[in-house]
């Protein structure tokens, strides 16, 4: 099967986060574009998170470090993790999520 971000419709997730997402039988994938300032109060979720930085800079919090993260920059979150973030420009992200987010579909 072929499929592409655009072929999903765009969904606020948080106030200036727009995502799409894709779903298969135990991953989510998403394509996050936030609006610079925007911010992503600390959580957490039973999933794993795998988060690419495609553009921009995205100030993100893991279990209490810290990092500015730039375009390239990947974050490994583990289950039940907290983290946070702030977008310090207009930025792309991509996360993954294992097992499904039930709560994105």
């Amino acid at each position: 099967m072929f499929t592409s971000f655009e072929k999903s419709t765009p969904k606020e997730i948080l106030p200036g986060f727009i995502a799409r997402f894709i779903h298969t039988q135990t991953q989510t994938f998403s394509w996050v574009e936030i609006k610079k300032g925007s911010v992503l109060p600390e959580h957490f979720h039973a999933n794993e998170q795998f988060s690419r930085i495609v553009e921009g800079t995205f100030e993100l919090t893991v279990d209490g470090e810290m990092k500015v993260c730039k375009a390239g920059d990947i974050a490994l979150i583990d289950s039940n993790v907290p983290h946070s973030g702030k977008a310090m420009t207009d930025c792309i992200i991509m996360d993954v999520f294992t097992p499904v987010r039930e709560d994105y579909k």
